[in-house]
């Protein structure tokens, strides 16, 4: 006995063969900022295409009982309690094009750079299935960024998830950076920028022209003058693309800077829509919105892989919080930057004490995983000891503690590496090679 959804989708697939698919019109009944209340469309799905006529586009993101809700994404003209709206039958989609490459492009394929549409493009699913456990292999290949606190110390594998986290200003995005241009035309690079200014964006797209990155880079923005729905759904564009390039069996990168905005316009939709606010005023399903979203790195079958960079702004230095915790629970390892390590000249402002590779030793090439291992040991064991005997006079430590001293602030200095410089493995051995024995 057939049920009644199979009964409608039977019914709509009629119509389309038939060339009779008209599709449902309703009306305005609620008009909150963007997102918009709608009676009559009774066959509407979750997340298909709604048309407002001749004043914006949307789509529907919570079906109620009498009504729909709608997120409206572009606006063209005012909306207006009673105007008509058309669902089309399709879900919403984002425009990508390849020629978007090197170039600032945005959820319906507009290039920012010169407010014109790319002429070859296609439509693109924003959210696919997920890659099956089956599909998947070991992570176990090196992700080369080039910084050597991160390569030798707490190294990144193709495939992984790898939050890079800290305070305003500490050099989050610049770490993405170096890792973009150490990659250049080896990966496929995707900065996916959340809620940030147009000034923000165009010192991006600068920085990585003048290091000759932007060939095999392409930045898929929603700036913060773009609705909360929009911001909402392009880190999903971002990972959309990337799996375009994943079934060509290559690598990719993608950047999330950052994921507090995006938790925060996530809110935003919601609450607006109704959602019944939970822990700090986020919806119950936020966890949900950032594991189907990061479950997208991995290495894949075929030879490619997708790598996730998600950049997660703190506030003094507190890692705790609850949007932090749920994505430190969902990704492989965290990169943490510390506030006072950065106002200390120390740069990367990397806080080893605390930061983490779950993979470590797995995704090291055999020379530097053992070069790696013995630093790390040493600078950790250096970095408890300088918390007790900072102040101390150099005079009164035994040699033993004299000596542990005087190897680890040489790690440190070592660690110290200015922005674009980056180190290949050869050059790291060879300067932490007499440190590590």
């Amino acid at each position: 006995m057939s049920t009644h959804i199979e009964d409608l989708l039977y019914e709509k697939i009629e119509k389309i063969k038939n060339d009779n698919n008209v599709f449902d019109s309703g009306v305005v009944t609620k008009v909150k900022d963007y997102i918009i209340e709608v009676t009559g469309l009774e066959s509407v799905g979750f997340f298909e295409k709604i048309i407002i006529q001749e004043k914006g586009i949307g789509y529907v993101n919570q079906i109620n009982e009498t009504s729909v809700t709608v997120a409206i994404v572009r606006q063209y003209a005012p909306i207006s309690v009673g105007d008509i709206v058309n669902s089309t039958g399709a879900l919403f989609k984002a425009i990508f094009a390849k020629e978007a490459m090197g170039r600032i492009t945005n959820l319906f394929g507009i290039d920012l750079l010169s407010g014109n549409a790319y002429e070859k493009f296609q439509y693109i699913n924003i959210e696919n299935p997920t890659i099956p456990i089956m599909d998947r292999t070991t992570v176990k290949r090196p992700l080369k960024t080039g910084i050597a606190g991160i390569d030798l110390i707490y190294p990144i594998g193709r495939g992984q998830r790898q939050l890079i986290i800290g305070d305003k200003r500490t050099g989050k995005t610049q770490i993405a950076l170096d890792t973009i241009v150490n990659q250049a035309n080896k990966s496929v690079c995707i900065y996916v920028a959340i809620g940030k200014t147009k000034k923000e964006l165009k010192n991006i797209y600068n920085e990585l022209m003048r290091k000759n990155a932007l060939a095999s880079t392409m930045i898929v923005a929603a700036t913060n003058e773009e609705k909360p729905p929009v911001q909402n759904l392009i880190p999903y564009v971002g990972l959309a693309i990337a799996e375009e390039y994943l079934k060509q069996r290559k690598d990719v990168i993608v950047v999330l800077d950052d994921l507090k905005k995006h938790a925060d316009s996530y809110r935003e939709v919601s609450l607006i829509s109704g959602k019944t606010p939970g822990r700090e005023g986020y919806p119950s399903d936020i966890f949900y919105a950032h594991a189907r979203l990061l479950e997208k790195g991995c290495q894949y079958k075929n030879g490619g892989s997708i790598t996730i960079l998600p950049i997660m702004e703190t506030k003094g230095g507190d890692i705790t919080d609850y949007i932090s915790t749920n994505i430190i629970s969902i990704t492989d390892g965290q990169i943490v930057l510390s506030e006072k390590n950065f106002n200390s000249g120390l740069k990367p402002a990397i806080d080893y004490g605390i930061s983490v590779s779950r993979l470590g030793g797995q995704v090291q090439e055999e020379h530097v995983k053992k070069l790696g291992a013995n630093i790390r040991r040493k600078f950790l064991s250096y970095l408890e000891t300088k918390e007790v005997y900072e102040l101390a006079n150099i005079d009164e430590m035994s040699p033993e503690l004299r000596q542990k001293m005087k190897e680890g602030r040489a790690i440190q200095n070592a660690l110290q590496q200015n922005k674009f410089s980056p180190l290949t493995s050869e050059q790291i051995i060879n300067k932490f090679q007499s440190l590590g024995e």
